[in-house]
């Protein structure tokens, strides 16, 4: 039995679809989150993030699959029977009560005894730093301690899960960033299960143990923050996680592939001879050489200083675009070389059918 519950998940969704009328807004969503975990649901606008945290919170039922909490099925429960709490976008608090006040209307709705509040209450705001603020009204406080009084809120009832939907969306960057330094500390100091929405790639990849893509009501692809940066399983995510140079080629034979006219090694292996490629290529991993030194030749077109690297734009004779980001400037608009390692280069499928690919393929020859 113990063995058990540790191995349940503490949030599972198996097979979860969304329907508003004939528009599908989930598609088969499989999720299974640890307990103790830090996960991130990231994704465009409409993308179905925020509609998965509200389904697993209780806020709108779904059209088929199950939602299981704790290993219970909870698609029947009403939300504030789920073992889960939400921290809003807009924070959702009471500008007409103290901060003290706020945190503990949770408690005070569940008829907590005076003592029990006052003592959790005080803990919550320890754990959030606000010991000194108990007595300040909410518009008294800045941004950031308004986001914190939110979690404190939420931690109070000590949810198995804490849902949080683009919490940090209205700070502004410094702030932003401080906050998700204090984020991260506080999930791993409570142990509970963070589920975080954003569309910020540089703020999932820093707080998260594990991303889930989404994009057109499905899940594109999950993993560590570095599985999802290095390794992205199709155009979408190569193109939506940070920057990626991305061109079309062919995968001649294992540990090698063919793109710009030139057969090239590289890591990866187990796809059909001959199949059509994309080839990703992160613009941190290109060195800018000579030309006789260089894999490939591009002509700079423009290039931008943003303080700790230059922001290079060149093309090949093919016209594709290259992205670079360098230490050093290269020369203006000058002939260069372009040099990376065969663990540099990413091979993608186009992940389409049979035909398709046939189709693409014939095409490819054609041109």
């Amino acid at each position: 039995m113990g063995e058990n519950a540790l191995t349940t998940p503490i949030v599972e969704l198996r097979h979860v679809f969304k329907n508003y009328g004939d528009t599908t807004v989930l598609k088969d969503i499989d999720i299974s989150l640890e307990a103790g975990k830090f996960y991130t649901l990231l994704g465009p606008s409409g993308s179905g993030k925020t509609t998965i945290l509200r389904a697993i919170a209780g806020f709108l039922s779904v059209s088929g699959g199950d939602v299981m909490i704790a290993g219970q099925r909870v698609n029947d429960i009403p939300a504030n029977q789920r073992d889960v709490n939400t921290v809003f976008q807009d924070y959702a608090l009471f500008p007409h009560m103290d901060v003290f006040d706020n945190v503990a209307y949770g408690l005070r709705i569940r008829k907590v005894d005076k003592a029990a509040i006052m003592t959790r209450v005080q803990d919550a705001l320890h754990m959030v730093r606000l010991d000194n603020l108990g007595d300040r009204m909410i518009g008294e406080l800045s941004g950031g301690q308004q986001q914190r009084v939110a979690i404190a809120r939420a931690i109070v009832l000590e949810p198995k899960v804490l849902l949080l939907d683009e919490p940090l969306s209205a700070l502004d960057a410094k702030l932003r960033q401080d906050m998700q330094y204090e984020l991260r500390e506080l999930q791993q100091r409570l142990g509970i299960t963070f589920l975080f929405v954003t569309h910020d790639q540089e703020e999932a990849l820093a707080l998260s143990d594990e991303i889930f893509v989404m994009n057109d009501g499905q899940v594109q692809q999950s993993g560590t923050p570095v599985d999802i940066y290095d390794e992205p399983i199709n155009h979408f995510v190569a193109d939506f996680i940070g920057q990626s140079n991305i061109v079309r080629g062919r995968m001649i034979a294992d540990y090698q592939v063919q793109f710009n006219g030139k057969t090239f090694e590289c890591a990866d292996a187990g796809m059909r001879p001959n199949e059509a490629v994309e080839v990703v290529l992160r613009p941190e991993d290109l060195d800018i050489t000579a030309l006789a030194q260089g894999k490939v030749a591009v002509r700079v077109d423009t290039q931008l200083f943003r303080g700790d690297y230059y922001e290079i734009v060149a093309y090949d004779d093919a016209d594709n675009e290259w992205l670079i980001h360098s230490t050093n400037p290269a020369p203006e608009k000058g002939l260069v070389g372009l040099y990376f390692d065969p663990e540099d280069i990413h091979v993608m499928r186009f992940g389409e059918s049979e035909e398709d690919f046939d189709a693409r393929l014939e095409s490819y020859e054609e041109e």
